[in-house]
């Protein structure tokens, strides 16, 4: 076999095993590392290079090496979930850089950071201001995580006494202008029920470039031409509107009818039913 030839066989034999160990090892390996992880990322790369286009040494003794550089690390993580002091040797640990609004000067030392990196770090993160955070703690994989004061904290439904309800993932129902049947069955829907919806906005399937069906049945399409303008769903709003002229069609019951139990069960069917719209405004403006 001619050189050429076998370093195409051997890249190819080091990369199909490399991605396997990589797979193995977990998507740690493609997020943010650790220094271990750094490590042992760069050194696989290096040999899996040296195997493919050293055509002096042997091809098994590559092999062999790259496996020890799988194996050991492989074992340490096994290890690495039974021991905390292990995990700390290896990974490092988080250290908190401010506290109350005030920079620990002896933990940016000891991080290696400079003031001017601390507050692009944390501009990163959308804040501009060291007396807004509580806490800020450096990671082992030297991304740096923020808690705001409690007053600098963004506003959120449970502080203002608001109830929510947990949302369903939306189902992707057609995609590259092809039906996907198992979302739709997903959320009882049949083929019939999405040609209705795509007739009222007078688009054809072939069309569609994604659409999604949401948790309220709500149909949103995405076209290949993007010039063309579809209407917005209207399914929360109609159901609102509908709610609301039913508790008014209630009141208007109640003040017309002579017979007081009749005036009685309007009057308050009609308050239960604003109580229910009251709850369900939220999710139906939203």
């Amino acid at each position: 076999m001619p050189e050429w030839g076998q370093i195409i066989f051997r890249s190819l034999g080091a990369l199909v095993i490399l991605f396997a160990m990589t797979r193995i090892l977990g998507k740690k390996q493609i997020s943010q590392l650790t220094f271990f992880e750094y490590v042992l990322g760069i050194t696989m790369g290096e040999l899996a290079g040296f195997i493919s286009t050293d055509m002096e040494s042997h091809y098994f003794y590559g092999v062999l090496a790259l496996l020890v550089w799988f194996t050991v690390p492989f074992g340490f993580e096994f290890l690495m979930l039974k021991s905390k002091k292990l995990r700390r040797w290896l990974e490092g640990s988080g250290r908190v850089l401010v506290k109350e609004g005030k920079v620990l000067e002896d933990n940016l030392k000891k991080e290696r950071l400079t003031a001017d990196e601390l507050l692009e770090q944390m501009r990163t993160k959308n804040v501009f201001n060291v007396a807004d955070v509580e806490f800020a703690v450096m990671e082992t994989n030297g991304e740096l995580s923020i808690m705001l004061k409690k007053d600098k904290q963004p506003l959120t439904a449970s502080h203002l006494g608001i109830k929510t309800v947990n949302e369903v993932e939306p189902q992707t129902v057609i995609m590259d202008g092809k039906y996907l049947d198992e979302p739709l069955a997903t959320i009882g829907l049949s083929r019939g029920w999405l040609n209705a919806e795509l007739e009222k906005i007078g688009v054809t399937v072939e069309n569609v470039f994604l659409g999604q069906v949401d948790a309220y049945q709500q149909l949103y399409v995405d076209l290949y031409d993007d010039k063309l303008k579809v209407p917005a769903p209207q399914g929360k709003a109609l159901l609102l509107a509908t709610l609301k002229k039913t508790q008014a069609d209630l009141e208007l019951f109640a003040v017309s009818t002579r017979d007081p139990e009749a005036k009685q069960m309007y009057d308050r069917n009609s308050r239960e039913l604003a109580g229910v719209i009251a709850k369900l405004t939220p999710m139906l403006q939203g």
